[in-house]
């Protein structure tokens, strides 16, 4: 038994390389994840499959390079109707493709002109340069080969000259590599230990050593000129999956030197390298022919949790051609959470059976999605139902996670559900001595379906099993440390944001004319923290509805940019009810703000309504400038104009329903954090604004002042959003709204807070969807992808970690049962996530709100320069034989034990050593 467990320990230890690794990956597929692609050091994609719109390739674009082949062709690629007959050498029979001289000057520029420039104006930085090769199959003897060689390396030279600061991997080139080592940055080859035979029967092979001696000079000769090199060797899927034989391969390779990557012979998969992503993405299967996905239960009360937890929804449409389980591996599990019945029952029953053949975790919510009768094509599952009109009498088995919002019902159910080899968590008897079982694990995931998952009470549903619980057990999800969206720097988030609707309402009453002036004056001046306030475009037009008092509508507009702690925003042009309805950049006036002469344009709505603002309405000396759209209408914009977004760089909010308070203290009123649509999020507000607070503008008009119990409700017992403030202009009409409003902002100034503006809110929202994180067996966890999300959440109560081993950490915060790590600025962070036995003294960060500009530990001297929006409120962890001094001199200081608080009246940006003697 020990020796079995030795080994067991030895392979499991073999599954995560370290992460200070370089590792890389090859991958030709269309199922592009960054949350995989992230954490490696060269990604190297066929571009045709990449969309460089979307956030997830602009963040790690730094470590992307674009395919290119160099010596052939491929007659399908639109640019091989450029090819001139003159510049063919010759085919390649293996890969049916064409071969083409180097040598050919001409063709030498199509390159540059048709494959490379028009990659670089999409995005791509760094390139892949395939089939340097192929020159060897028309060369006829040694001079035609020298020829070729040079032709070859002054075109790589060229390259680097045209593009100096673009980084060049080449597939082989040896006998160049005197000629170009200035001009890469590593050296990739194929088949080392694993390679590919011409049999297709048996397309994998073993290389010899007699064939791998050959190598050992070439690599000698890239080591000397200090250049990575990456080895992808190719295994069948069986072996990859199934076998430790890839990590033996790993390890050999790496012993050498050498980068691994193992794969399929058609790289379409996420093969292995020396670290590899842990997996965070859950692909969940949606009926969305009638209901759109912000709509699905799935996402409005699925998402928030899987989000909680780490990971995130790929919600994939079940009427759609479902994916190859074979090449789904990199999913965490698959959630099947359909509305109803799918017509494809066949269909789902076949692919559910190969996910678990692949050993893919399946949970079914909801329904199975199909009839499950006893018959061996279930016999897998194990579940079998049938139809009785016998009443519930009791429940025989209750576990501790089922009763979460409420107890499970005993009404009436016709549906009895039977399960083999599963550990049941909700069964129910029967008056005819059968039992029902609604929740269970199962070997193969699990079920929550029927009278097991969410009670629905006057249109409020409420968990009766604990989705946390479950889903961590069902899909056997990794414990994860979380990059978190709430909080920086240890304290919540604080935003506020104002959509444009009621800038020329008139007041009701004698404190003030216009609703905005109300706003302007008795919330933006008042209150000084960052505002993120939105306009409407044609509310200031020439011939929008306000023309006539045009011109005070826009001096309140200046007057409010002006003010240094307001950033501008669009609400749109014509302010679209439903996004839905535009088709082929039209939408009909009957969905928008009827506006004469206008043509409707998402440019115009989306960008020309930003410029007119930076133009005409920004002071010309204000920078940042306005680049943020306020969705408006039902708030739910579709790939057309998300797409216009992130294609313009542009950011975007609005949208989700949280509206959680002690009268609706449901987990199922908070919405999750957003919806991603083809790889596009839409990013959703913290909290619902004033209008559904006060039932649609109906009143209570002093409603909004109910939205602090959201506030509290999303912070504890679990910080699910930051704070908020989401209203309108309007709310400046009424003398009820405006208090309200005033309550929710002196109840938000008192509390501990970090204050930023909405534009900087929406990019980690966006990171966390991208981020991705490898870990290794020495509790080293690797994080790439967060620019601005510089807060990790450990779910344990007062967590603490050896400063020593991470040096990236600047704070510890302990709030509840959770711990918030604060990071410096870097674009990738080690952390070293074991708690150490013995904590010596340290000193740290516990919080601050403001942003950490600089950071640095030399000399057991912590330096650290705080910059902010409002007055500094700085704690620090502080032994006693230490001290702090803070540089300009703090108004007031405090020490209580080894908390030391640093406040300033006035002062924004500070300066704090921290030393022990």
């Amino acid at each position: 038994m020990k020796k079995l467990l030795l080994l067991f320990l030895l392979f499991i230890h073999s599954l995560y390389g370290a992460v200070e690794d370089k590792s890389a990956i090859v991958y030709y597929g269309d199922d592009i994840s960054y949350t995989t692609l992230g954490v490696h050091d060269y990604i190297i994609l066929q571009p045709n499959h990449v969309n460089t719109d979307l956030p997830g390739f602009k963040i790690y674009k730094k470590n992307i390079y674009a395919y290119v082949s160099i010596g052939e062709i491929e007659k399908s690629l639109p640019e091989y109707r450029f090819i001139k007959k003159e510049w063919i050498a010759t085919k390649n029979k293996n890969w049916n493709s064409i071969v083409l001289d180097i040598k050919n000057k001409e063709y030498q520029e199509f390159l540059f002109q048709k494959m490379i420039e028009p990659r670089i104006k999409e995005g791509f930085e760094n390139f892949f340069f395939d089939t340097l090769d192929s020159y060897q199959l028309y060369s006829k003897n040694q001079q035609e080969r020298a020829e070729n060689e040079k032709a070859l390396a002054d075109f790589i030279n060229e390259f680097h000259k045209r593009y100096p600061s673009s980084k060049l991997v080449v597939n082989r080139g040896f006998e160049i590599i005197d000629q170009i080592h200035d001009s890469i940055e590593a050296v990739l080859f194929e088949s080392y230990y694993k390679g590919l035979s011409s049999n297709p029967k048996k397309p994998y092979k073993d290389v010899s050593k007699k064939d791998r001696k050959w190598f050992k000079f070439w690599l000698k000769k890239i080591r000397s000129y200090h250049k990575d090199i990456i080895s992808v060797e190719y295994m069948s899927l069986k072996d990859i999956y199934n076998s430790r034989k890839p990590q033996k391969v790993i390890k050999k390779l790496k012993k050498r030197g050498m980068i691994p990557y193992i794969s399929n012979k058609n790289l379409n998969i996420y093969g292995l390298s020396s670290k590899n992503a842990v997996k965070r993405e859950i692909f969940t299967l949606v009926n969305e022919i009638n209901y759109d996905r912000t709509d699905q239960s799935s996402h409005r009360n699925g998402a928030l949790i899987l989000e909680y937890l780490g990971y995130k929804q790929r919600l994939y449409r079940a009427d759609r051609p479902l994916p190859n389980p074979k090449y789904m591996k990199h999913y965490a599990g698959v959630i099947v959470w359909l509305q109803d019945y799918t017509t494809q029952q066949k269909k789902l029953l076949k692919w559910i059976k190969q996910l678990v053949k692949n050993n893919i975790k399946v949970v079914f919510v909801n329904s199975f999605g199909f009839v499950p009768k006893k018959g061996d094509e279930y016999q897998f599952l194990g579940i079998s139902t049938t139809s009785s009109i016998a009443h519930k009498i009791g429940i025989k088995e209750h576990s501790s996670i089922v009763g979460f919002e409420i107890e499970p019902p005993l009404h009436s159910s016709t549906q009895r559900i039977e399960v083999k080899d599963a550990k049941p968590l909700l069964e129910f008897l029967y008056d005819d001595g059968t039992v029902s079982t609604s929740v269970a694990l199962t070997p193969w995931g699990g079920y929550m379906v029927d009278d097991g998952v969410m009670v629905n009470i006057d249109d409020e549903n409420l968990w009766i099993t604990n989705p946390f619980a479950f889903f961590a057990q069902a899909l056997n999800l990794e414990p994860l440390p979380v990059a978190d969206v709430t909080t920086q720097n240890g304290k919540r988030i604080l935003f506020t944001h104002v959509d444009g609707d009621g800038l020329a309402n008139r007041v009701e009453g004698d404190f003030g004319y216009y609703s905005s002036d109300v706003i302007l004056n008795q919330i933006l001046k008042k209150y000084p923290i960052p505002h993120s306030v939105s306009i409407i475009g044609s509310d200031i037009d020439e011939n929008g509805p306000f023309f006539k008092v045009r011109e005070d509508l826009i001096k309140i507009v200046k007057e409010m940019y002006a003010l240094e702690n307001v950033e501008g925003a669009t609400h749109t042009y014509s302010h679209p009810f439903f996004w839905n309805k535009i088709k082929n950049d039209n939408l009909s006036p009957m969905y928008r703000l009827k506006i004469k002469g206008y043509r409707f344009s998402l440019k115009h709505e989306l960008l020309d309504t930003l410029v007119e603002i930076n133009k005409e309405l920004y002071p010309k000396d204000k920078t940042p400038k306005a680049k943020t759209v306020f969705w408006s209408g039902d708030c739910a914009p579709r790939i057309n104009a998300l797409s216009f977004i992130y294609r313009h760089n542009l950011l975007a909010i609005n949208g989700g329903d949280t509206t959680i308070t002690k009268t609706y203290p449901w987990l199922t009123r908070i919405a999750p954090l957003g919806v991603e649509r083809d790889g596009y999020a839409q990013i959703y507000t913290g909290a619902q604004n004033e209008n559904v607070f006060t039932n649609d503008w109906l009143g209570p008009f002093w409603g909004f002042k109910n939205v602090v119990q959201t506030f509290e409700m999303t912070n504890s017992p679990r910080r699910f959003k930051p704070i908020d403030i989401y209203y309108h202009l309007y709310s400046g009409s009424k003398q009820a709204s405006i208090e309200a409003l005033k309550d929710v902002f002196d109840w938000a100034m008192q509390q501990e807070t970090f204050p930023i503006f909405t534009s900087e809110y929406i990019p980690k929202v966006i990171e966390f969807y991208n981020y991705s994180v490898a870990k290794d067996n020495e509790g080293n966890w690797l994080f790439r992808g967060l620019n601005t999300l510089r807060t990790i959440r450990i779910e344990k109560r007062n967590f603490m970690i050896d400063f020593d081993k991470n040096p990236s950490v600047t704070g510890i915060k302990h709030f509840e049962n959770h711990t918030y790590l604060s990071l410096a600025s870097d674009d990738k962070y080690i952390l070293h996530l074991e708690q150490p036995h013995r904590v010596k003294p340290q000193t740290y960060m516990i919080d601050a709100n403001g942003y950490l500009q600089s950071y640095s530990d030399v000399d057991g001297v912590k330096n650290y320069t705080f910059k902010g929006y409002v007055p500094l409120k700085l704690s620090f962890h502080l032994p006693t034989s230490c001290q702090l001094q803070a540089i300009p001199e703090p108004t007031s200081q405090m020490r209580d034990g080894e908390k030391v608080f640093v406040e300033y009246d006035t002062q924004t940006q500070v300066k704090v050593a921290l030393e022990c003697f």
